[in-house]
């Protein structure tokens, strides 16, 4: 036995942790993503109806030219984005809450895709899908990502691409 190396005991000791501080505690996260899908508007009348959404952004990540930013999409908008990122990059897309056909069948006793607690299901589903697409790596590189985030007005002609972190 006592011709065995005896391991100095620092080297198996276990890192204590350091003390958080009201500071710490209370700081800024150092990296953060938030997105809320919400406000929910219907416009229009008959076959001319839809309903938006505000999406509403607030972030400290580099690669986001803006740090805050809201737009209003529609679910198309949330599909075109899908597609896109289906097309173009190398990420598992999350799927969009259902496409819910059945609702938009005439002679309903109900609203339809219209009706609160629906659109308030799909507000929810909409915002989970944002967020786990935004939360991935590669997708906050990808430009349609960031226009559909930071852009008034989506440009489906745009050439797609990497964002460059500046």
């Amino acid at each position: 036995m006592d011709s065995e190396e005896k391991v100095p005991q620092d080297s198996t000791r276990r890192l204590q942790p350091k003390k958080q501080t009201l500071d710490d505690a209370y700081a800024a996260p150092a990296n953060f993503l938030e997105i809320d899908v919400r406000d929910p508007i219907t416009h229009g009348i008959g076959r001319n109806r839809y309903t938006d959404y505000e999406v509403r952004m607030k972030t400290n990540l580099p690669v986001f030219k803006m740090k805050e930013s809201s737009v209003r999409r529609r679910y198309s908008d949330f599909e075109w984005l899908r597609t896109e990122l289906e097309r173009n990059s190398k990420i598992v897309v999350p799927p969009l809450p259902g496409k819910a056909w059945k609702r938009q069948l005439p002679f309903r006793a109900d609203e339809g895709i219209f009706d609160e607690e629906f659109i308030e299901e799909r507000k929810k589903g909409l915002e989970m899908f944002v967020n786990k697409v935004a939360g991935h790596p590669l997708a906050q590189n990808e430009r349609c990502l960031h226009m559909f985030l930071q852009e008034q007005e989506l440009d489906k002609t745009y050439i797609p691409g990497k964002i460059r972190s500046s």
